[in-house]
């Protein structure tokens, strides 16, 4: 590492830790604008014996299987498949779409861009071990009668389980809002965590799209990586970090692999470029 960024080094891992939105130690929750579904509970028949009356459906390769919302903790949903297809047709108004995740290994179904970038987001930041589109048709109970809903996502994480509706803000209706609150009192129930995927905080879909680009397995041939990390431990730029190689070029594609596999940071509250500063969480080369 040179010498000449040596002394600012600890104040630069301070000012690290005390603001900014660092792409290295961020939850993926984090990068959401939220949105409340409170409002929506109002129409809920939530009285005794709610989680017997409420069920939830899934397919599995032999059908469909049923349970009421009281066992659904206990089933094996996670191993299903998708309630409905991912078709594409000419004039239709969304845009489906197989997203490969590293995280898994596979590929998994989207039914819009916004659900194609949330699957995106999980496999950068949210400690992804498997995520299930359509994962489930919910049948509640409300003030004027029986309803159903098809959360988009279950994700299974590293840190719980989640289970996800996409929709932005702008488009949120009044019955989606009571939905979102009936799934999000089945996840309450089954000890997962919920969230309505409405909108991303300025500069983070950019990011993480940047980084995506060399998410895959990228070999090494000219050993930069070792120079990247130690380059990147006294606060420089992206920039400033890659034209400490002998082949810049090369080292963007290298750093950019750095940043998305989290062994390197950057501000996610800043728009991503040149100029954007990277750092070492671990402090050393």
């Amino acid at each position: 590492m040179d010498g000449t960024h040596s002394p600012v080094q600890p104040l630069f891992l301070a000012a690290v830790s005390a603001s900014g939105l660092w792409s290295h130690s961020c939850r993926w929750e984090d990068l959401l604008v939220p949105v409340s579904v409170a409002s929506g509970r109002d129409g809920l028949d939530l009285g005794p014996e709610w989680t017997r009356r409420w069920t939830a459906t899934w397919r599995t390769a032999g059908g469909e299987v049923s349970c009421t919302v009281r066992d659904l903790a206990l089933t094996g949903i996670a191993d299903g498949t998708p309630m409905r297809r991912f078709s594409w047709r000419r004039s239709q108004r969304h845009r489906p779409s197989l997203q490969f995740l590293v995280s898994t290994g596979c590929h998994h179904g989207a039914e819009s861009l916004e659900e194609a970038r949330l699957l995106l987001v999980l496999d950068f930041a949210a400690g992804l071990v498997d995520v299930l589109s359509q994962p489930m048709r919910l049948r509640f109970d409300t003030a004027t009668g029986r309803r159903g809903h098809i959360p988009d996502f279950l994700a299974v994480t590293r840190t719980g389980t989640w289970l996800i509706d996409v929709r932005p803000r702008t488009l949120i209706a009044p019955e989606d809002l009571e939905a979102f609150a009936a799934s999000a009192e089945v996840a309450l129930a089954c000890g997962w965590h919920y969230i309505v995927a409405a909108g991303w905080k300025e500069h983070v879909t950019a990011a993480v799209d940047a980084f995506s680009s060399q998410r895959r397995p990228l070999s090494d041939p000219l050993g930069l990586r070792p120079a990247l990390v130690a380059a990147a431990c006294g606060g420089r730029t992206f920039g400033e970090v890659v034209d400490t190689t002998p082949f810049p070029p090369l080292a963007r594609a290298q750093l950019l692999h750095l940043l998305w596999h989290r062994r390197l940071g950057c501000d996610l509250s800043r728009p991503f470029g040149d100029r954007s500063v990277v750092t070492n969480p671990a402090g050393e080369a």
